[in-house]
């Protein structure tokens, strides 16, 4: 499987790829694969500030709907509208065209974040 070394994961199986002070957020490969074949991703909280941890939207997939936990406090600036018609994006390409919302953070990134390698090691690979 492929966890590319330059983003952070969480333990919820979503990845963040920091920018300067924007945050690019999706899910990892692994979670789409656990997941099967999304055929929906919902974000309705775009212009809110969201706590880390808290749900910031769903995907579906064919047998299963799961929450999207925040994995760093910002504010939700802009939702992947491609995956509005195109959610198998997720699944095709879930580190590029597949990634869900930019979040803009002022916080510091929270500790909990793994590595490629940490993350890997938690997922079994």
């Amino acid at each position: 499987m492929n966890f590319p070394k330059e983003l952070k994961y969480t333990k919820d199986h979503e990845w963040v790829k920091i920018e300067g002070d924007i945050a690019t957020i999706g899910v990892t490969e692994f979670a789409q694969r656990e997941l099967g074949d999304i055929v929906y991703v919902e974000v309705e909280t775009v212009g809110e500030t969201i706590e880390t941890g808290e749900v910031f939207g769903t995907v579906e997939a064919v047998k299963t709907v799961s929450d999207l936990f925040m994995p760093l406090e910002g504010e939700i600036t802009e939702f992947n509208e491609e995956l509005e018609g195109s959610p198998e994006l997720v699944n095709e390409s879930p580190y590029e065209d597949g990634w869900m919302i930019k979040v803009k953070f002022e916080k510091e990134l929270p500790s909990d974040l793994l590595s490629a390698e940490e993350y890997a090691e938690l997922v079994g690979e």
